[in-house]
């Protein structure tokens, strides 16, 4: 091979090298391109995307409106203190009683068999005792003339004591059993209304079964109580003797008058309310028991009070919080004290300003100085 071909090849073979190379390192260069795009994307998706919303200033009210159940003042079931069959049930569903008055009449031939063997028991007792009251003072005369010995004496009156305390087990037992036959009419043991029956004519009912139902409700619906929770913020207001107004869904031009006549007077940790009773006067019965009502409160909330939908709330076990925007695009978790819920919004008396953005639906995970990202026209 010639000299000018030896030269070609190797300037063939140099432009192959360097054309080999250029791609090695525009492969590894897109490649750490590729890596670098990877890692800030996926950097990008970690950071979440929320809302932000505005708190709402509360509007001023010189009543604090409330929740609240109602309940009868007394409610008893009457469940069978003894073991029969109903023969009779004598009141229905909603049908006014008095103190005393039968409810229903059982039947219970166990126990009046019982009785009966009892009454033979307690005849066999006091026939027994008898003799031996007799046998006793006989040798305690004989004791006197020296007929017989101390000991025999003794041991008569030791007889005489044995059957006198069979006698008393035996009336005892009696005493139970015409007891429990009492038992067999049930009675209403206040003036009410019967607000259930859950009996039949014929219906076996056992006493004593804790898992039974009871065959009658009976409530004094004569006045009727409420137990409301007052948040922590209003509990320096509140005292027995209060006037609150009671209203219902049913009577919406209707204000029920009832009194404060109780307070707890300590802050449950687990809500931070404490919990009050209220008693109205209910002579038409418009009241009824386990209806839902508000309580308004004549009381004056704090001025820098604001309002947010519930979605915003962390609760947690560091109490209630909410996710503020800061400055810097960062998260901060900020402990807050609420007062009243009003459904679709949640006062917060303490914690926020109306110039704090405040983030919507919070991520569970978020915590005070995770970077988030603001979705574009999410401010509310």
């Amino acid at each position: 091979m010639s000299e000018n071909g030896n030269s070609r090849l190797k300037i063939t073979a140099a432009v192959a090298g360097f054309v080999a190379i250029g791609a090695v390192a525009t492969g590894i260069v897109t490649r750490a391109n590729s890596e670098r795009n990877l890692a800030a994307w996926t950097a990008e998706q970690a950071v979440p995307s929320v809302s932000v919303i505005h708190p709402t200033l509360a509007a001023t009210s010189d009543a604090l409106r409330l929740p609240a159940n109602l309940q009868a003042l007394n409610s008893a079931p009457i469940y069978a203190r003894t073991t029969g069959y109903v023969r009779r049930w004598l009141v229905d569903l909603g049908d006014p009683v008095r103190r005393g008055q039968v409810l229903a009449i059982l039947d219970a031939p166990d126990v009046e068999q019982q009785l009966a063997a009892a009454r033979a028991d307690l005849q066999t007792a006091r026939a027994n005792q008898q003799l031996a009251q007799t046998t006793a003072t006989r040798w305690s005369a004989m004791l006197a003339k020296d007929a017989v010995s101390k000991q025999e004496a003794d041991e008569k009156q030791g007889d005489l004591a044995a059957k006198s305390a069979l006698t008393n087990a035996a009336r005892a037992n009696v005493a139970r059993l015409q007891a429990l036959t009492g038992f067999t009419r049930l009675v209403a043991p206040f003036d009410g209304v019967v607000t259930s029956r859950s009996t039949q004519i014929g219906a076996l009912v056992v006493a004593g079964n804790a898992s039974s139902t009871p065959l009658f409700t009976v409530a004094d619906v004569s006045r009727i109580r409420a137990y409301v929770k007052v948040p922590q913020a209003y509990s320096q207001q509140i005292h027995p003797g209060m006037e609150v107004d009671l209203s219902l869904p049913e009577f919406p031009d209707r204000s029920f008058k009832a009194t404060l006549t109780r307070t707890a007077d300590a802050i449950d940790p687990a809500s931070g309310t404490v919990l009050v009773e209220v008693q109205a006067p209910n002579g038409d019965r418009a009241l009824k028991p386990g209806s839902y009502a508000q309580a308004s409160f004549p009381l004056k909330g704090g001025g820098n009070a604001v309002t947010l939908p519930p979605s915003a709330l962390i609760i947690g076990s560091k109490g209630t919080q909410v996710a503020v925007l800061g400055s810097d695009g960062k998260a901060q978790l900020r402990t807050v004290t609420l007062g009243r819920d009003e459904g679709k919004v949640v006062e917060v008396i303490a914690g926020l300003s109306p110039n704090d953005r405040v983030i919507d639906n919070p991520p569970d995970s978020l915590q005070t100085g995770d970077p988030v990202k603001v979705l574009a026209n999410a401010h509310r």
